[in-house]
């Protein structure tokens, strides 16, 4: 996979299911406030850690607010070499219509 795909919530579910990694980039007040359940905090200082550690064979879901900055960020990540990268349409906006069940609050760790 040369490029990042967009997924609908649903196929983003489907790929958790199966052990796909959910990031997601938006501000830590906002994640703070409601993300993915199990989803990881990304931002400028945790980014080359992630990067150093991460399975880059893995799928990576990448979720934003709407699911227009995830693209940018989706692609970024295919250029560090993942292969597997995801951007959520509808960022988590959407998702939080889908799977309400699927959300939690707290602080990025």
């Amino acid at each position: 996979m040369t490029e990042f795909k967009r997924i609908s919530p649903e196929q983003a579910q489907s790929l958790r299911s199966e052990g796909g990694v959910i990031v997601d980039i938006r501000d830590p007040n906002s994640f703070a406030n409601g993300h993915v359940t199990g989803s990881t905090h990304l931002d400028n200082q945790s980014l080359p850690d992630f990067i150093a550690t991460a399975d880059l064979d893995q799928p990576l879901i990448v979720v934003c607010y709407h699911g227009n900055s995830s693209q940018s960020a989706a692609a970024y990540l295919v250029g560090q070499g993942f292969s597997d990268v995801y951007s959520l349409d509808g960022g988590f906006e959407l998702w939080r219509q889908a799977f309400p069940q699927e959300t939690e609050q707290g602080d990025p760790a």
